[in-house]
């Protein structure tokens, strides 16, 4: 498949100029590494991706995996796709050099995964799917675990997934009925600590939960010990392989099927290069997990794999939207058809007409339609939907790794970054998921008839992205957290925090000389103003009302704080890109190339400003006014009679 499908001069502004800011003497994000050792990863990111998953993207889109004989065959370029990313050492990049890693800081690789999902979404999960369970066994496994399932993990022989979702439980994981039996008389047999449980029950939507693109499948699955409490209290974490390890007669490894079963693969609208299946587990009362750390703390222990993949879904809902977009660009480049309205007469009649005079009237060519003002629009807003979520999605990360690199001592800095990233976790995983859908939407009208069809990549694009509004917690479990947990803790320590960071921006544009800078800087001000009034005017709703009152329309008040973070990084954006442009006083001046690139950070920071941030007063409106309308409804109102 032709055609560009990111744009790494914006990604490496990101990194580079925007995120470059948070290096100070004491602390450096990236770990020591300079800008041409990152573009140097990047670069070799990229190359791979031209190579390896770019050419099969709408291969594993038209012939989707398939259960057969028990096993889910996938694109054969899996299986390479896998052996070549444990080979090279990026599934293992976060890691540390004992597990053939560079732990790899998470901005950059953040940066990397941008790159493989924009190439192809469905062929960069299947390794984003192992890091993040490799890691869990990393932070909470004994060293049996790791020394067993790391190595082939980590060499993209085995392949990791989480196994969370239940038929009847869903997203409401208290429920769950999964059940784990101590399994004392196997204890001895591996001269280890680790506790053996017979696994019996269901999950479904698994991704990656079985292919033969690899030699084994690891599940790390949530389940209840007998006799523990019920609800969230009483989940534990087990490493539930497909197949187990075991001695045979001349005392060498082999693997043993572990009595789990592919039930099901779900045929999907998009996203169908990569399997989600339903498994059992346990058929024939022979289904071995090793628990995870300690009893009871499998749901904290798991939400470490959730955070990094809700921080991962954000990311893969900008990569194809920013796909999406480069699609469009080019589209409405090379397509003319119709005239400049400014044209005037010259616009009318057709060919062969004559005026009054009965001379022919002169038309002019059609143009490019990236040359009317309605396609500029619609560019607009993808740009500032995509590359607004791009930088947010980094700004979490960069706070990841200042928290894990900030100097021990400072404790209370270490926990305020790790605040800032809890409380725009679920922002940096809902608006590029849920605006993502718009942006591929506009993307597919820059193409008129020839969007809907086949023929381009934006409609497997706006297939592909619709899950991530789904994926890791729905849009309204994102909400519920925020508003009702992440908002609320510690006094609202996270909000002051937030706030603070937003201020500081604020006021750094206040000092500049750019006034239409100046003027987004005070309608930034205005609305962190609107959200925080907003905020306290729940928890007034909250205590007169109830806790369904505050928490009814706790979608719209998530929708009205991503407007306002992304406002932020548009912000610092445009503030970046004025320094740059302004620069020429100091005798740096920027060639057209990047003197064009500046001036478009600046021009799509105008439009967001314009057009998306004043969305926020009709949400205030909105959440302020009434109790949600949703409370009066019965079910009975939705019965036809």
């Amino acid at each position: 498949m032709a055609g560009r499908f990111i744009n790494m001069r914006n990604l490496k502004f990101t990194l580079h100029e925007l995120m470059e800011s948070h290096k100070t003497s004491t602390c450096d994000p990236f770990g020591g590494r300079n800008k041409k050792s990152i573009d140097l990863v990047l670069d070799a990111a990229l190359e791979f991706s031209k190579k390896a998953l770019h050419p099969i993207f709408e291969t594993m889109d038209r012939n989707p995996p398939e259960l057969k004989n028990g096993t889910v065959a996938v694109n054969p370029e899996v299986r390479n796709i896998m052996q070549t990313l444990g080979k090279d050492g990026w599934i293992a990049a976060p890691f540390p050099e004992k597990w053939g890693g560079e732990e790899m800081p998470a901005t950059l690789f953040h940066a990397v995964y941008f790159i493989f999902a924009a190439a192809n979404y469905s062929g960069s999960v299947y390794s984003g799917l192992t890091t993040g369970a490799a890691k869990l066994i990393l932070t909470y496994g004994s060293e049996h675990l790791k020394n067993t399932f790391l190595p082939p993990m980590l060499d993209g022989k085995w392949q990791g997934t989480m196994a969370l979702t239940e038929p009847e439980a869903g997203s409401s994981l208290g429920d769950l009925i999964t059940s784990a039996k101590p399994l004392k008389q196997y204890q001895n047999e591996s001269n280890q600590d680790d506790q053996l449980f017979l696994i019996s029950g269901e999950k479904i939507f698994i991704s990656a939960g079985d292919h033969d693109g690899v030699d084994n499948i690891v599940h790390l699955l949530l389940a209840r010990i007998e006799g523990s409490p019920s609800g969230v209290k009483g989940i534990s974490l087990f490493v539930v392989p497909k197949f187990r390890v075991e001695k045979d007669d001349s005392g060498k490894d082999k693997l043993v099927m572990n009595d789990v079963t592919v039930t099901q693969t779900f045929h999907k609208l998009g996203y169908r290069g990569a399997p989600i299946t339903a498994l059992s587990f346990g058929d024939k009362g022979d289904c071995r997990g090793w628990l995870v750390g300690e009893p009871n703390k499998g749901l904290s222990y798991m939400f470490q794999m959730m955070n990094g993949a809700r921080l991962e879904v954000g990311m893969g809902a900008t990569s194809i939207a920013a796909a999406a977009y480069e699609a469009a660009l080019d589209y409405t480049k090379q397509r003319k058809q119709g005239r400049r309205i400014s044209d005037g007469k010259k616009n009318s009649g057709s060919k062969g007409d004559l005026d009054k005079s009965g001379k022919p009237v002169q038309q002019n060519e059609p143009i490019p339609i990236i040359e009317h003002l309605d396609v500029k629009r619609m560019l607009l807003f993808q740009r500032a939907v995509w590359e607004g979520s791009l930088s947010l999605i980094l700004q979490c990360s960069i706070y990841e790794d200042i928290a894990k690199n900030i100097p021990h001592d400072q404790i209370e800095e270490k926990k305020r970054y790790h605040l800032l990233l809890e409380l725009l976790t679920p922002i940096a995983k809902t608006f590029p998921s849920e605006m993502g859908i718009l942006a591929t939407s506009q993307s597919i009208q820059c193409f008129g008839g020839y969007g809907y069809c086949e023929d381009f990549p934006v409609e497997q694009h706006f297939r592909d992205m619709r899950i991530h509004a789904i994926h890791e917690g729905t849009t309204g479990i994102q909400a519920m957290d925020l508003l009702g947990r992440k908002v609320v803790m510690q006094d609202g320590k996270a909000l002051k925090l937030f706030c603070s960071e937003v201020q500081k921006t604020i006021e750094k544009t206040l000092s500049c000389k750019n006034s239409d800078l100046v003027l987004m800087a005070d309608e930034l001000s205005q609305s962190l103003k609107i959200l925080v009034e907003t905020t306290q005017s729940l928890g007034t709703m909250a205590f007169s009302k109830g806790a369904e009152a505050y928490l009814g329309n706790a979608a719209l008040y998530l929708e009205m704080f991503g407007y306002v973070v992304i406002a932020w990084q548009w912000l610092s954006q445009a503030l970046i890109a004025n320094n740059k442009l302004t620069d020429v006083e100091k005798g740096i001046i920027p060639n057209k190339s990047d003197r064009l690139f500046y001036e478009g950070k600046i021009l799509v920071s105008k439009y967001y400003f314009c057009h998306e941030l004043p969305k926020i007063k009709y949400l205030q409106y909105t959440l302020t006014n009434s109790v949600p309308i949703s409370m009066s409804v019965t079910t009975e109102h939705f019965t036809i009679l």
